[in-house]
């Protein structure tokens, strides 16, 4: 069960981290990142961040890039949120698959 504490803080790391990539992808014509969850550690220590990439095909190349450059992204988020949280937690990324699984599931109920 996740705690007020948790919550808060990935709510926090949620909406910094889709600022972030909003940003970054302005740059990237035809690609969009979205932080679809956050969800924390018991521990604050872990941070696990599942973003929703378009188009699916090249979801696994941006993650691999995204996962490359972890240790900045986190250096520039915690100077984003340092008067908010005391210590960053590590951010690990994940692809959130559920809307091409939703989607799957669709088509198939509709044969």
């Amino acid at each position: 069960m996740e705690t007020t504490r948790q919550s808060k803080i990935g709510r926090l790391l949620q909406k910094e981290l889709g600022e972030t990539f909003l940003s970054e992808t302005k740059q990237m014509s035809g690609v969009l990142i979205s932080v679809s969850a956050v969800r924390v550690s018991p521990d604050l220590s872990i941070a696990k961040v599942y973003l929703s990439i378009f188009p699916s095909g090249k979801a696994q190349e941006l993650l691999d890039n995204i996962n490359a450059s972890a240790k900045n992204i986190r250096h520039e988020i915690a100077q984003r949120v340092r008067y908010q949280l005391r210590k960053m937690p590590d951010l690990v990324f994940y692809i959130d698959d559920s809307l091409d699984y939703l989607d799957k599931i669709d088509q198939l109920l509709k044969k």
